[in-house]
């Protein structure tokens, strides 16, 4: 039995596929054989190196339900309380020297205005720069046992309202096209863990909720304010609700 060559298997298989019937009569040549061989060829490992690429599509990180998972930088899983809604995220430059990514959890009323959020932010330095984060630290809290800087404040937003490219501006911005209002007085809980040694990531969750509800003022909270005394058992208080609302862990 006689072996077929390889062009005599490429014509067979074109016969076959109907294909011969589209190549003109005397087209066919040997000449022409094997330019569509190294052609298919050529075909074939390219299809061949494409498949073997990885998946570069994946999203590093995902947001299911309660749960907002990190699959780098750092690799997290954080749940945080049925009452809060997921609202979203967003990713942009911040100042020309960093990457940011936020995610919002917002437990809001029917008219949208905000009680109580969680904002969660990735952020690392751009490699273009050498700039590292830099916190004064007062307190340190353990979650999922990883290290989180904590600091707190009490802010009028309409009296400082930050700088308009800043991160809180554009966290602002993102709620308020989804139809929800922050109000001017709130207390915020800030945690922050830096990720490598280097201090050029970190990860921020920032709990915030509307001070009116206490009934104070940032001003009254202030040193020197009436209720400035309150402070310590506030903040306290502050921080143990951020705490409550939310799980982290390790992935």
């Amino acid at each position: 039995m006689r072996v077929q060559s390889p062009r005599e298997l490429f014509v067979k298989s074109l016969r076959i596929s109907g294909y011969l019937k589209s190549i003109p009569k005397g087209a066919l040549t040997m000449k022409a054989i094997s330019a569509m061989l190294v052609a298919f060829a050529s075909l074939a490992i390219t299809s061949i190196l494409v498949c073997a690429q990885p998946d570069n599509s994946a999203k590093p990180r995902t947001v299911k339900g309660q749960v907002l998972s990190s699959a780098e930088m750092p690799a997290v899983r954080i749940k945080f309380d049925k009452a809060f809604k997921y609202a979203g995220t967003q990713s942009f430059v911040l100042y020309d020297v960093a990457n940011a990514e936020q995610h919002f959890f917002v437990d809001a009323d029917k008219q949208g205005r905000v009680q109580r959020l969680y904002w969660v932010q990735f952020e690392g330095y751009l490699p273009n720069n050498t700039h590292s984060y830099r916190y004064r630290v007062n307190k340190n809290v353990n979650l999922g046992g990883l290290d989180f800087i904590a600091d707190a404040y009490a802010r009028n937003r309409k009296a400082n309202p930050g700088r308009p490219d800043s991160d809180g501006s554009r966290a602002q911005a993102f709620l308020e096209s989804k139809g929800y209002h922050i109000g001017d007085e709130v207390l915020s809980q800030r945690l922050v863990h830096l990720i490598d040694e280097a201090k050029r990531n970190e990860l921020m969750v920032i709990y915030l909720e509307d001070l009116s509800a206490l009934g104070f003022t940032a001003a009254d909270l202030a040193p020197g304010g009436k209720a400035a005394a309150k402070w310590g058992d506030i903040s306290q208080g502050l921080l143990d609700r951020a705490l409550k609302g939310m799980q982290i862990s390790r992935l």
